[in-house]
């Protein structure tokens, strides 16, 4: 892996070896998962300076390729999906980036909605809705919990319908036109039970996410509040001046 480091050029040292550990890892030398050497280990045995190390595996840590975690070592990251901010299912998503999606159905429910969820949902309070929660895994790895609620009307969606599809897959299916949404990203600790779910350390960071989506007609069809596994995703978005 290290073996044609040029000791003589131009090139900084760091960045050699940050680049051949960045192919090993695109090329699954090193698999997702996969831990690297300490730096002590791969500085005795490039016979290379400890910070040089450090600043190698720093910037791979950077591009989201590696992820240091405290009493285990550095990782290679499990793939990462980009999704861009468009009105997308993480189940389509994950679909098409070849990631294997699976669903674990936690909670399937039909409530009385809570204030908060009436007033998002425009609906009012104590109105009936079906309260859905479930985890997502790409290619085996937990990358969301998800948690919604829908209408009262939309209340039969079924179990296993949930575990199979995609919730606006079914929705489609049903004839609910997708048209818009307000979507809120934000960075928060782990809540409840999502750090055992993602399996992530107590109050780890997550990205959240809360979303509330209308049809064609302007009715307000669904309310979302997620959390993603900050390794594993990510959201992309193009802006424009004007």
């Amino acid at each position: 892996m290290f073996a044609d480091l040029d000791r003589t050029g131009p090139l900084p040292m760091y960045s050699q070896v940050a680049e051949r550990l960045e192919e090993a890892i695109r090329t699954g030398v090193i698999p997702a998962g996969g831990r690297i050497e300490s730096e002590i280990a791969i500085a005795e045995r490039l016979r290379l300076s400890r910070p040089t190390i450090r600043r190698a595996i720093q910037d791979l840590v950077d591009k989201g390729l590696l992820v240091r975690r405290r009493g285990i070592g550095t990782q290679v990251v499990s793939g990462r999906v980009t999704r861009a901010v468009e009105l997308t299912s993480l189940f389509d998503d994950l679909d098409a980036a070849g990631a294997r999606p699976r669903t674990d159905l936690l909670l399937h429910e039909a409530i009385q909605a809570a204030d908060d969820v009436a007033h998002e949902l425009g609906l009012q309070a104590g109105a009936p809705v079906l309260h859905v929660r479930r985890v997502r895994y790409a290619d085996g790895a937990p990358v969301a919990v998800l948690e919604n609620w829908l209408p009262g009307d939309l209340a039969d969606l079924t179990e296993e319908a949930l575990r199979e599809r995609g919730l606006y897959q079914l929705l489609r299916a049903r004839g609910v036109g997708i048209r818009i949404a307000h979507q809120t990203i934000a960075a928060r600790g782990c809540a409840g039970d999502e750090a055992d779910l993602l399996g992530l350390p107590a109050r780890a960071p997550v990205l959240s996410v809360e979303r509330v989506t209308h049809d064609h007609t302007g009715r307000t069809i669904e309310l979302g509040r997620h959390c993603y596994h900050p390794d594993r995703y990510r959201f992309s978005t193009t802006l424009v001046a004007r």
